[in-house]
């Protein structure tokens, strides 16, 4: 009989780049309620704080660390602080990113009326800011030879969603960057040190709210149309990245790299027909 897998999560330390907002917060609450340790890094110290708090109060372990994405130095003071309480770093989970406005395309817009420069944030806030964090953090896994790099992805990077040029373009290129260092890592540091991602489908926070519902609660346009191409015929809810997320970082998967997890109710699968 082949032996059981145990997915022993307790004490391993995980780090979450953008733990505080929608889709990082679940995955560190989820973590956190399996006896990982969770570092929540973010730019909002007051945020942060609030996020340490509500883990705690759910019973698990946390600790936050304010710190930018896209500044070494501040991710190389994070680290010390990290080893120095915990000794070492099993899990990274690059949360952070975003859009903005000037990097969007509007129905009354055309691409020549965007703006280069929110171009270039949104890239690198979504690009660089997963790179950078996997430099920095990634060295201190690969050192340990053993550990996990979760970089988190979209439908839209490879779905092609009007308005979004930017976003749609760094998270492609994110899910390239992932595959390219699952190997690198396996190949020359140590097959287990292991580089996944996860590509949400549709998912209600701040930034997107008001594309996809209007004030009383009803879908707009564009948002009746997301649905329309979901089979399963609704958005999804944070809390369920947890699970795929618990996964990627388990034994369960110790033979699963260079990957991209869908969780879009099975939008990527469907031709609209």
């Amino acid at each position: 009989m082949p032996s059981m897998i145990k997915h022993n999560y307790k004490g391993k330390v995980a780090i979450i780049t953008g733990g505080s907002g929608a889709l990082g917060g679940a995955i560190a609450n989820g973590m956190a309620l399996e006896g990982i340790n969770v570092v929540i890094l973010g730019r909002t110290q007051e945020t942060i704080d609030s996020k340490v708090k509500e883990i705690e109060n759910l019973g698990g372990n946390a600790m936050g660390i304010s710190a930018d994405v896209l500044d070494k130095k501040s991710l190389d003071n994070a680290k010390s602080e990290i080893i120095a309480t915990y000794g070492k770093i099993d899990i990274l989970i690059n949360a952070a990113g975003g859009n903005l406005k000037g990097a969007t395309i509007q129905p009354d817009e055309d691409f020549f009326e965007m703006e280069m420069d929110d171009f270039d944030c949104v890239t690198n806030l979504n690009l660089k800011g997963t790179v950078l964090p996997s430099l920095v953090f990634g060295k201190e896994i690969a050192k340990q030879q053993q550990g996990c790099i979760i970089n988190i992805s979209s439908i839209a990077a490879q779905q092609v969603l009007t308005r979004v040029v930017g976003y749609s373009a760094s998270k492609a290129a994110i899910e390239n960057f992932t595959k390219w260092l699952a190997v690198e890592m396996a190949i020359k540091l140590s097959t287990n040190v292991r580089v996944n991602a996860i590509a949400p489908g549709f998912f209600i926070g701040e930034q997107n709210r008001d594309l996809l519902l209007n004030h009383d609660g009803t879908l707009t346009g564009r948002g009746q149309t997301i649905i329309n191409n979901t089979p399963m015929n609704r958005f999804g809810e944070a809390e369920e990245l947890i699970s795929t997320a618990l996964w990627l970082c388990s034994d369960a998967s110790r033979f699963v790299t260079g990957i991209v997890v869908h969780v879009d109710g099975g939008f990527s699968a469907f031709s609209g027909v």
